[in-house]
């Protein structure tokens, strides 16, 4: 039976995601030959259009194999024209469809961080390039100050129709392995790093809405993607807490990274107790 779920997500996917690129592909175009402010205004409404379609699809795919309990808190008050700055734990890949099935539609689409070489990966490299998401390459060097540069352009872009900036601040899945290496102060978490979301703030840090924290827990243990399109989901925890921006985390120094890292500690060990007492409670029934 998981096989035969696997190969049902498997088809759907790639059909979906196929079409989705193929939808996108003239209006990219037309965004790339044609790079002024009403006819990106015009292509970005088009663009962001589309992957809604492509998530809700998914999610049909993702609850059709997976008969899971979702507990889902903290949704009120989110708009779909506000501009957020959101942030999450990560633990699977499997965390971005559960991410994109809680927030879409009640917020602008998701813009995540991308590594660099997440560019070239076929067909998806360029819908992700035709979304402006930022594409950061990890390290120094005059590459990574390039990168950098286009990254706050992309965040610029992004004044133009109300975004969902999306950095999972630890910059890498949790593992036991993870966590003992760096000796992490938090007991469900990496470190968070303020880099991503530093970038935004400073970039349109006016234009936020405010912060929409996210936590994740799997109860049963955390899935991977194939588990997730076999059937083997298990339960889901998502609870969102949205909170003001200081303003004086908009402005780009010394002090205000500082200041912003302090800031992001200040949520992570909110989140890690969060946690620990989400673990604690018997799953209803």
């Amino acid at each position: 039976m998981s096989a035969l779920k696997f190969v049902f997500s498997a088809v759907v996917l790639v059909l979906n995601t196929l079409l989705f690129c193929a939808s996108m592909t003239p209006f990219a175009l037309i965004k790339l030959l044609l790079p002024f402010a009403p006819v990106r205004r015009a292509t970005d409404r088009v663009l962001n259009f589309i992957p809604q379609l492509w998530i809700s699809v998914n999610n049909f795919w993702l609850m059709a194999v997976n008969r899971s309990q979702w507990q889902v808190s903290g949704l009120e008050g989110l708009r779909p024209d506000g501009w957020y700055l959101v942030t999450s734990n990560h633990l699977s890949w499997v965390d971005i469809v559960v991410l994109q099935r809680v927030l879409n539609r009640r917020i602008p689409m998701l813009k995540f961080f991308l590594k660099y070489e997440l560019i070239y990966v076929p067909v998806l490299g360029l819908a992700w390039w035709a979304l402006d998401f930022p594409f950061m390459r990890r390290g120094g060097g005059a590459n990574a100050r390039k990168d950098l540069k286009a990254a706050r352009e992309a965040c610029e872009k992004f004044r133009l129709l109300p975004t969902s900036v999306m950095s999972f601040a630890e910059g890498t899945r949790f593992t036991p392995a993870k966590h003992a290496d760096q000796q992490s102060p938090y007991q469900h978490l990496l470190q968070p790093k303020s880099g991503g979301l530093g970038m935004a703030l400073s970039t349109i840090g006016d234009l936020f809405t405010g912060l929409v924290d996210v936590t994740l827990v799997y109860p049963q243990g955390t899935p991977s993607f194939v588990d997730a399109m076999s059937g083997r989901l298990g339960d889901v925890v998502v609870v969102v807490r949205q909170q003001p921006i200081p303003p004086d985390l908009f402005k780009n120094g010394a002090r205000q990274r500082a200041q912003l890292q302090s800031w992001l500690d200040g949520v992570w060990q909110s989140k890690d107790a969060l946690i620990t007492q989400i673990k604690a409670t018997p799953p209803a029934p």
